[in-house]
């Protein structure tokens, strides 16, 4: 088997995890790293040991063509993965296009549709996505093990310090001189939460949502959502309720759970864990393998493999993305509803993490659930 030559876009921030990722896979003679782009070159001490020493320039469209690179793996700011992508696809070169893919629905479009049309393979970094407790699920949910499915929740209580929002210019913000960026807690970080509830529900697709009801809210200084829920109902009639939090009170592992007429499947994604709760049973508690995203990518570009995780599979996470762009801006907490940890540097919600749970739970928002600084926040609906 031939080795693939990569490019990487964007080498710091998430994009470590990428370098190491890389790293393994050629530590295998699957890969090899064999150029990196980012505005400032990274220095000796930042290219992990084993990745030699690849071409770095901070044109990504010549670096590509002066490596001759297959696959490019595109972890830049959100406004510019369009851009990139279509310029990986312009020159034959398949792409792992970080998630959120696109920070609108028509940037998204425009990615999928032009990455098409140039007959590349494109693969979108929910990795969740490539765990085989997808699968998984799917089956004992057809097998009926829990009933007739009657909801998906969704919950993330995760906790991240002020720093967090100045890790870079983009950060935390919805607009950037003039474009979209729509980092909010949502779309970036608990991104997973709401692309693995909607593939849990089998309703990936766009045309798979028909209204989404969001409420933003934020305790942080900053344009976008920290502390948020959405309510996303799907063409065959489903809730899918996910509410998260930047701000816990206790962080802990998201999760996502079925919620059927006879028991329930709980799978919390980055463990790749699922707990089955049913009538007549004791719990049943299993553990799955994951299957790479970028690995996948080269074995479909070598072996002709499936691709995991295809742009038009993460195309009603895109509507809930293009919802929120669309949704009023966050509102900010009143000054009496969070409070500052001064030796963790951040901001906590008082019992945000019980209501986020109960939201996952009830498949209800916020202001549903009694909260006194959501009662006056009417929720905001689309219809896609």
């Amino acid at each position: 088997m031939s080795t693939v030559d990569i490019v990487l876009a964007g080498a710091r921030g998430h994009g470590r995890w990428h370098l190491e990722n890389i790293r393994r896979l050629q530590d295998k003679g699957i890969v090899r790293l064999a150029g990196i782009c980012e505005l400032t070159p990274l220095t000796g001490d930042e290219i992990p040991e084993g990745l030699g020493t690849p071409e770095q320039s901070a044109d990504f469209g010549a670096l590509l063509d002066s490596t001759g690179a297959r696959i490019a793996v595109i972890c830049t700011p959100i406004p510019t993965h369009t851009d990139l992508a279509l310029a990986a696809a312009s020159r034959g070169v398949h792409i792992l296009l970080e998630k959120p893919p696109a920070p609108s629905y028509a940037e998204f479009r425009r990615m999928a549709d032009g990455v098409a049309a140039a007959g590349v393979a494109c693969q979108i970094g929910f990795q969740s996505l490539g765990s085989h407790a997808v699968p998984a699920i799917r089956e004992l949910v057809e097998e009926g093990a829990i009933g007739e499915v009657t909801g998906i929740g969704g919950a993330g209580a995760w906790a991240r310090a002020e720093a967090y929002y100045r890790r870079a210019p983009w950060a935390g913000k919805r607009r950037m001189n003039g474009v979209d960026v729509i980092d909010g807690a949502l779309t970036n970080p608990l991104a997973h939460a709401v692309a693995t509830a909607l593939a849990l529900g089998d309703a990936s697709r766009a045309e798979d949502v028909t209204r989404i009801e969001t409420e933003l809210l934020r305790a942080n200084d900053i344009e976008s959502d920290d502390t948020s829920c959405v309510r996303i109902t799907t063409a065959n009639g489903l809730q899918v309720t996910v509410a998260v939090t930047l701000c816990a009170e206790d962080p802990d592992e998201p999760y996502v759970v079925v919620h059927g007429d006879r028991g329930r499947i709980t799978y919390w994604y980055k463990q790749d864990r699922v707990l089955l709760q049913r009538a007549g049973h004791g719990p049943e508690e299993y553990e799955y393998g994951r299957t790479d995203l970028l690995e996948n990518l080269v074995d479909h570009v070598t072996d002709g493999d499936d691709l995991l995780v295809v742009p038009d599979a993460t195309g009603a996470f895109m509507k809930v993305v293009e919802a929120i762009r669309l949704a009023p801006d966050p509102a900010p907490l009143p000054a009496t509803a969070w409070h500052l940890l001064p030796d963790e540097d951040r901001r906590v919600v008082p019992g945000i993490d019980g209501l986020v749970a109960a939201a996952a739970d009830s498949l209800a928002l916020y202001s549903e659930l009694g909260a006194d600084w959501a009662r006056p926040h009417v929720a905001n609906e689309v219809s896609t």
